[in-house]
């Protein structure tokens, strides 16, 4: 079985299609079914088993939110 190399990259994206990838995300919840997404060039492929949360980041006057999805491949 071949191991999939590290990686951590952050893409931006616009509103529009920031839009378009969760609302393609929601109806593969509602679903039930796996999603599915490319991410510079990679095809990920996100099974019904993934947890989700939502993470809330504050460093002085910067704030974030992360909507993540985690899993495993074991």
């Amino acid at each position: 079985m071949s191991t999939k190399e590290e990686r951590d990259i952050e893409k931006t994206y616009s509103s529009s299609e920031f839009v378009a990838k969760l609302r393609r995300l929601a109806d593969s919840l509602e679903c039930g079914e796996k999603f599915e997404i490319q991410i510079a060039g990679e095809r990920i492929y996100v099974p019904v088993r993934a947890k989700f949360n939502i993470e809330h980041e504050r460093e002085g006057s910067e704030e974030e939110i992360e909507f993540q999805i985690k899993w495993s491949n074991d």
